[in-house]
């Protein structure tokens, strides 16, 4: 892959059959509603044009990545396997992926129009009030803000919603714990300002990088080079020297003020619920905003799962974890997966061949606390390997026959959630329990446990040869 712009990437994705086009929907809630009815059943990508009260051309696009054929397309593997061949594929890349640092460049199309002081009015693009109860209007779903540590230097990009106040002001929220929010402390701590950018258009696996837990240390421009085997085109911005996508559709450029904060918020979030309440968040002052001609605008508003951000980031969260299970030495995992049913993050899967005592407790509780499982679990199953853990009824029938809950349910307290987690009180946000389910075969009697009830995988083939025409059909 070359250094890839949103365009293209719309372009192959409508050779694939992936895109579909919707006129004259309207900003308020309707293209929300839409998105959110299209997600929910793993519909094609939506390109929104000729929105009421705005140019032709000025356009949103949303659920790029809510499809298998879309999220290999934008990983660079083949379209057209199944989602568990996928995940292989992109497990065996992964490891192999080499970081490619950005390249920076004079020059980009991102600069096609650009706007200082008084000419920035982020109110001449479309944006959505996604959710009919939100707060305001969101122009950061899809987006990436982009900071430097002040004391190491290196530049993240991360996913965090940004709502518009007025023509030149944005709110931007960050959870506790995110590498941004690590940063933006860092920033506040010396008194501030803190510099930064946002883009709300650019290929998806920018804003793909910005959602993941990729390594402290690590910028979200070189996984992505690596990812595509070719350097991310960078401008230097021309405000605050921050690294700027060149091929960006819409960019921001600004600074914070610790001591200036407004009302942000209600936003319906991922985990299908406004888990938190309208409250002051820190505000950027834009003071530059580059954009194309025709710009669009890249949305992923968060929606009840399954929904978009739900379904790339169990892919990508549950390779993830699989390779923090190898590293931290935990033997023979046949698979994990990340359900959607709880965002990705709430209800994670690992099947298991047991090898001694303790193997599953360990497995379980590792997928829990590491680096890509840890922020705002709830539940953390280990099944044995004829469990597939991407078929949610098969892991609870596990849970339901091998699981006896005294004895095979822990909980982990005090661990590292935040404010969007909707079952803890406004008092004790920060902070959750984790419920650890050992739904494997008892270890000292496995070799006795009760035979499962089902044809052998030969039998079942050689039946399905025979019959399969007559039965199927």
């Amino acid at each position: 892959m070359s250094d890839r712009d949103l365009r293209e990437w719309m372009t192959q994705v409508e050779e694939l059959g992936e895109l579909k086009a919707v006129e004259e929907a309207h900003w308020d809630v309707e293209i929300g509603v839409i998105t959110e009815i299209v997600m929910n059943r793993h519909g094609p990508a939506l390109l929104f044009d000729n929105i009421p009260g705005y140019p032709a051309g000025h356009r949103i696009l949303a659920n790029a990545l809510g499809g298998p054929k879309r999220l290999a397309h934008t990983l660079g593997l083949p379209p057209d396997r199944d989602l568990k061949a996928l995940l292989k594929l992109w497990q065996e890349k992964n490891r192999a992926l080499r970081p490619i640092p950005p390249r920076v460049v004079k020059d980009g199309p991102v600069l096609e129009n650009v706007h200082r002081g008084g000419e920035i009015d982020l109110l001449t693009f479309p944006v959505p009030k996604w959710h009919e109860h939100d707060g305001g209007r969101y122009i950061g779903t899809g987006s990436v803000d982009i900071t430097r540590d002040p004391d190491e230097g290196w530049v993240n990009l991360g996913c965090y919603r940004v709502m518009v106040h007025d023509r030149n002001h944005v709110g931007f929220y960050i959870s506790p714990g995110k590498q941004g929010r690590i940063q933006r402390d860092k920033w506040f701590a010396r008194g501030g300002p803190m510099p930064v950018a946002m883009s709300f258009g650019h290929d998806p696996a920018i804003f793909m990088a910005g959602s993941l837990e990729i390594p402290w240390g690590m910028s979200e421009y070189d996984w992505v080079g690596g990812v595509r085997g070719s350097a991310v085109d960078v401008i230097e911005g021309p405000i605050t020297g921050l690294p700027i996508p060149a091929a960006a559709e819409i960019v921001i450029e600004g600074f914070v003020d610790p001591t200036h904060k407004l009302p942000e918020g209600p936003f319906g979030e991922w985990t299908g619920y406004y888990a938190s309440a309208r409250r002051e968040e820190p505000v950027v002052e834009v003071v530059g905003l580059y954009h194309r001609h025709r710009p669009i605008l890249l949305g992923s508003p968060p929606v009840k799962p399954p929904s978009e951000l739900a379904y790339y980031r169990a892919f990508l969260r549950a390779a993830a974890i699989d390779e923090q299970l190898r590293l931290a030495g935990i033997p023979d995992v046949a698979g994990v997966w990340c359900h959607e049913v709880g965002g990705s993050r709430l209800f994670t899967a690992v099947a298991i061949t047991q090898r001694y005592p303790g193997h599953a407790k360990q497995a379980a509780i590792v997928a829990s606390q590491c680096h890509a499982g840890a922020y705002l679990g709830r539940f953390a199953v280990v099944v044995d390997e004829d469990i597939d853990v991407m078929n949610l009824e098969e892991v609870m029938w596990a849970i339901c026959t091998r699981c006896d809950p005294e004895r095979d349910i822990d909980i982990l307290r005090r661990c590292w959630s935040g404010p969007l987690d909707p079952i803890i009180p406004p008092e004790r946000k920060g902070l959750n329990s984790r419920a650890i389910i050992d739904a494997t075969r008892p270890f000292e009697w496995r070799d006795q446990f009760p035979r499962v009830a089902e044809s052998s995988p030969e039998r079942r083939n050689a039946v399905l040869a025979k019959w399969g025409r007559t039965i199927l059909s």
